[in-house]
């Protein structure tokens, strides 16, 4: 599984003006069971994604079409992690725990 850390790489206001645009690539990859949570981070200098296992070579070419990488709004600092303990509703998704 993965933790991508998105940090922030221009002005706020650029980043509202792309915000819609990043929404819809956001509900594609859930539509396609690439994500599993999402959400800002607080304070406002990025974003957390939590994506499900993939090949890594998958999940960097999905982050390259959300909009603010095409427009260079963002950096992406991916955590690639194999959990060892997941909770229940999480089990199905994660392909180390033995079912």
């Amino acid at each position: 599984m993965y933790v991508v850390l998105v940090n922030y790489t221009a002005p706020i206001q650029e980043i509202d003006y792309a915000l819609p645009d990043h929404a819809e690539w956001l509900a594609k990859q859930y539509e396609q069971g690439n994500f599993l949570a999402s959400g800002r981070r607080n304070p406002r200098t990025g974003g957390v994604i939590i994506a499900r296992p993939m090949l890594r070579g998958k999940l960097d070419a999905i982050l390259a079409t959300d909009p603010f990488a095409i427009q260079h709004l963002a950096h992406y600092e991916v955590i690639e992690f194999s959990p060892t303990r997941t909770a229940p509703e999480l089990r199905e998704v994660n392909e180390a725990v033995a079912h």
